[in-house]
């Protein structure tokens, strides 16, 4: 009919008389003559469109009758369901409200209709919609009541019932049909419905094998989790064994690393995919180091939230966080005990992880080059892994600082 893209003109009265007409008197406008284009008879029909009480657009269809032909029993239930959806439309009636269907999903009128009658009886079935019912073992001829053949009739009849449009899937011989039952309500009247169908088997089999393989990943996390475990309790006993404090020092503190990681396979071991959520993991960190403390007094507070993080990610900050806790435990208190606080944020494509404690401070002389082993885990770990900053402030008490970028492909 056009032969040039039509979007963003303004149409004026003199050429979109019918569209003009429905928008002013609120009803569908088909009778009259055809309209003439470089000599080429068109027929229009135009459709108000109301929102709530509001009339807000028209539709305007237009065909050649030049092309004019005589129409197959496909076509015409297209036809005949098209002009029911153009009354419901002029009466506000559809698109219903609150219906949200998954465009991915949503099965086309392509891919296999029925039209049924109000009582619900076939009154066409397309060749792909016999096709799609046959690969589900029904072999009869579908022109008369669903519930005869269809292997769960209520869903559909539910949609005709209540007025809304419905979706179900029916399951037989290896095969699962995604169907949507869409009710066509004219003048206030259900006048039938159209249910759309769609074979989604081999959707239905991926879905299946990413179920199993999640499921396959969440159980290596879980024994991977347990395995560490094993090794952690292992230097723990070991260290009991030991009388020289340094050794068995240095044991202990190989074991609540090896615990810190345990902890992110932990998590991720519930979780679906690869993504845990770093508050939680925090808290567990934080949980695990409190436990041992050696002095008394001594309280640790969380607060703030990083959320979501990847395991990439999350395993090396956990340790930082471990090892940061661990250094304000074992240097910043006299007898006394003090406050430790660990803080999260999540800002401009950064985490932020701050320790902070109201001990002693830091040494006039420090400097992160100098550090301890554990200050220098966690900085090769921020540095060297995550391409993060590290600092800490010295004063009235200790803060450490850390950043860690979140690259695009890194974000969760």
């Amino acid at each position: 009919v056009y032969q040039d893209d039509q979007v963003g003109r303004v149409l004026h009265r003199d050429e979109a008389s019918f569209t003009w007409r429905a928008l002013e008197e609120g009803r569908i406008v088909r009778e009259g003559d055809p309209v003439w284009r470089e000599g080429t008879a068109i027929r229009v029909e135009a459709i108000p469109v109301r929102f709530r009480d509001d009339l807000v657009a028209a539709i305007s269809q237009q065909a050649s009758l030049t092309t004019a032909r005589t129409p197959s029993r496909l076509e015409l239930t297209y036809l005949q369901t098209a002009g029911d959806l153009a009354v419901m439309i002029a009466e506000g009636t559809f698109p219903f409200a609150v219906d949200e269907p998954d465009p991915e999903s949503l099965p086309r009128v392509g891919d296999g209709l029925l039209r049924l009658d109000p009582s619900g009886r076939v009154e066409y079935a397309s060749p792909n919609a016999v096709s799609a019912y046959r690969r589900l073992g029904v072999t009869e001829n579908l022109d008369r009541p669903l519930g005869e053949f269809d292997l769960d009739p209520d869903r559909v009849l539910e949609a005709m019932r209540v007025r809304l449009p419905l979706e179900s899937e029916v399951e037989a011989r290896g095969t699962v049909v995604l169907r949507r039952a869409v009710p066509l309500v004219v003048g206030g009247q259900v006048s039938g419905a159209v249910v759309l169908l769609r074979d989604v088997s081999e959707l239905r089999r991926r879905d299946r094998m990413l179920l199993l393989k999640d499921a396959t990943i969440r159980e290596i996390h879980h024994r991977v989790k347990n395995n560490l475990q094993t090794v952690a309790s292992l230097l723990r006993l070991q260290a009991r064994r030991l009388e020289r404090p340094e050794v068995r020092e240095a044991l202990e503190e190989s074991e609540r690393r090896i615990r810190s990681i345990a902890v992110v396979h932990e998590t991720l071991s519930l979780e679906r995919g690869d993504v845990v959520d770093f508050d939680q993991v925090a808290g567990e960190v934080v949980d695990m180091v409190s436990e041992g403390l050696a002095g008394p007094g001594v309280e640790v507070s969380v607060e703030g939230s990083c959320g979501p993080v990847v395991a990439e990610v999350a395993t090396p900050l956990a340790l930082v966080l471990s090892e940061l806790l661990q250094n304000s435990v074992d240097h910043a208190f006299d007898e006394g005990g003090g406050r430790i606080g660990v803080v999260l944020a999540r800002e401009n494509s950064e985490l932020h992880v701050e320790v902070w404690d109201d001990g002693r401070g830091l040494p006039k002389d420090f400097s992160l080059d100098r550090a301890g082993l554990g200050l220098q885990i966690a900085r090769s770990l921020v540095e060297s892994e995550l391409g993060g900053r590290l600092s800490l402030d010295g004063g009235k008490g200790t803060r450490a600082r850390v950043a860690v970028p979140l690259p695009e492909e890194k974000r969760a």
